[in-house]
């Protein structure tokens, strides 16, 4: 049995894929057994199982502060600040505050997640408590917790890189990666890629989950993105 991790170890994997039997849920299930084992805390949050709804809309809304124009942010501000968040949405919140590994589990679709995802992100990631104003990357909302993302894609892996046919994978999830998980304080950590999957046969597929499941036990150790340093900006996030 792998040794426990030195940090701690409460992990919340939201796992966004259409198809309960996928590969990518095998990644999922494996993650889970391999953290548990190693003494980790692990909750699930399994978006298209659980029907959730991935439209952000006035209706999240229980109180407006303008009733009579939607800007989206500023109600989401409001509404951590009056606590009337919609229950499915701060139960969504307290799973993240509670974690302190967040892992995404999903594939790619067209250079990028599931809508599904991306919901959850718009809906979740709210303004005022995930981030505000110089609470952004370094001082953002959720700093102190890393994100590990564990993606699955058809394509190969000589197809991705620097001067290859798709160009660089990391770079293609800067939305993801930068934008939403760093921007909100959040310590990235290198994706973890399973190529070619559906042509795969099982040793193939084999051998992307015995590489996840090192990749766990070998979290602490694992390489962090680099992410803008506010200290080199101004008040105004000017270059000094």
């Amino acid at each position: 049995m792998p040794a426990a991790s030195a940090r701690p170890c409460r992990v919340l994997i939201v796992h966004a894929h259409p198809e309960p039997h996928s590969f990518c849920a095998a990644l999922r299930d494996a993650a889970v057994s391999e953290l548990r084992a190693a003494g980790c805390q692990v909750e699930v949050s399994d978006l298209y199982a659980r029907g959730f709804n991935p439209v952000a809309a006035a209706d999240d809304f229980r109180v407006r502060r303008d009733p009579d124009y939607l800007v989206y942010a500023l109600e989401q501000r409001h509404a951590v600040e009056q606590h009337t968040l919609l229950p499915e949405i701060q139960a969504e919140i307290d799973k993240v505050l509670a974690c302190d590994l967040l892992i995404l589990s999903f594939p790619v679709f067209w250079f990028s997640m599931p809508a599904m995802l991306k919901g959850w992100i718009d809906r979740v990631f709210v303004s005022g408590l995930f981030y505000g104003g110089r609470r952004i990357y370094g001082q953002g909302g959720m700093r102190g917790k890393r994100a590990l993302v564990c993606a699955t894609l058809g394509g190969r892996e000589h197809m991705f890189g620097t001067g290859a046919l798709h160009g660089d994978l990391i770079q293609m999830f800067r939305p993801l990666l930068q934008g939403s998980l760093a921007y909100v304080g959040m310590e990235v950590l290198t994706p973890f890629f399973g190529y070619h999957v559906p042509y795969l046969d099982d040793a193939g597929r084999a051998a992307i989950l015995a590489a996840w499941r090192q990749a766990l036990r070998e979290r602490d150790q694992r390489a962090s993105l680099a992410m803008p340093d506010l200290e080199r900006f101004d008040r105004e996030f000017r270059p000094l």
